[in-house]
């Protein structure tokens, strides 16, 4: 029998505030039309003042649980994925893991921007299967909001906050579970999408920079790739995927991706248009909408993909 990472519950949490493209285009040279046209978007969730990273990824968490039938003390790991950490130091899961009342095991961050969770997912289902831990809540969680510039209609119109999470287990068992990922960087990238500032550069918090066609260029080529190379890698044949489940950065990137697997848009999960890009908040997301309205159910075969700065990329195939 194979020992796989299985998804045992998924949970998310969008804050109240929604800010339309019309309230944006009040005060950005912009309009609804235009970013439709361009992203896909129409609506981002906005975390309140001193609502923070933690906060929301808490939410995600305790639902996740909820859902997967286990309690805070059958956790003996928490990796949360997040670019927007509530301070430098220490790590937000470290918060999280205390809210919830876990005392045991070991919490820690992972900073991979969008594909996050990707990494975040691959790096529990490594840790799992070598014995490390036994069940593992991965979170992804951010405040995007908080380092933009709002007169930047560029950036300011793309991103949108929230948390989304799933509860891992390990289990001896060939049917369900992770069956691979695939992790890449590309670091001559690392100008093409940014924030300028870091507490060794500038000792300020910084905005989001971003180079629009370089990224949209390099986003539908390594995620073509991506997706194609951990298919042939696990000898899975395109048409066995039941559901693509992207990072929601831009409609038209997906739309390139669920192309080049020859899948229709309605094997495609979209949260874009109402949720914006919540960095490496939106492929758990994605996935516990679909999982909760009843798409995604036990057995179906999901492709996870995402691209983000860096330039840092990534797939997880895995069997519900």
């Amino acid at each position: 029998m194979t020992r796989r990472s299985v998804i045992l519950g998924t949970g998310s949490y969008l804050p109240e505030r929604i800010i339309t493209n019309h309230e944006l285009s009040e005060t950005l040279d912009t309009s609804h039309d235009w970013i439709i046209e361009r992203t896909g978007i129409s609506a981002r969730h906005i975390a309140a003042p001193g609502e923070y990273t933690s906060d929301l990824g808490l939410i995600a968490a305790q639902r996740a649980l909820e859902a997967s039938g286990l309690e805070p003390q059958d956790v003996d790991m928490i990796i949360l994925a997040t670019s927007t950490p509530d301070h430098t130091f220490p790590q937000s899961a470290a918060r999280i893991q205390a809210k919830l009342g876990v005392t045991q095991g070991f919490a820690f961050d992972q900073a991979a921007v969008c594909s996050g969770f990707v990494f975040a997912l691959a790096t529990a289902d490594a840790y799992l299967k070598q014995g490390m831990a036994k069940t593992a809540l991965v979170i992804g969680s951010e405040t995007m909001s908080r380092i933009l510039n709002w007169n930047d209609r560029t950036t300011a119109v793309l991103f949108g906050d929230g948390a989304g999470a799933v509860v891992l287990q390990a289990q001896e068992q060939a049917t369900r579970g992770i069956i691979g990922s695939l992790l890449r960087t590309d670091g001559s990238g690392y100008d093409d999408l940014y924030v300028n500032g870091g507490p060794s550069s500038t000792q300020t918090t910084g905005t989001i920079q971003m180079k629009g066609p370089e990224v949209f260029r390099n986003a539908v080529t390594r995620l073509g790739e991506a997706v194609q190379d951990i298919l042939k890698i696990h000898g899975i044949a395109q048409e066995e995927i039941d559901w693509l489940v992207p990072h929601q950065a831009n409609k038209r990137i997906i739309d390139a991706t669920a192309k080049k697997l020859g899948l229709p848009d309605s094997k495609v999960i979209h949260t874009g248009e109402t949720q914006a890009n919540t960095s490496a908040a939106s492929i758990p997301l994605a996935l516990d909408q679909a999982v909760r309205d009843g798409r995604i159910k036990q057995g179906d075969l999901i492709l996870c993909e995402a691209f983000a700065g860096g330039y840092a990329w990534g797939s997880n195939l895995i069997r519900m």
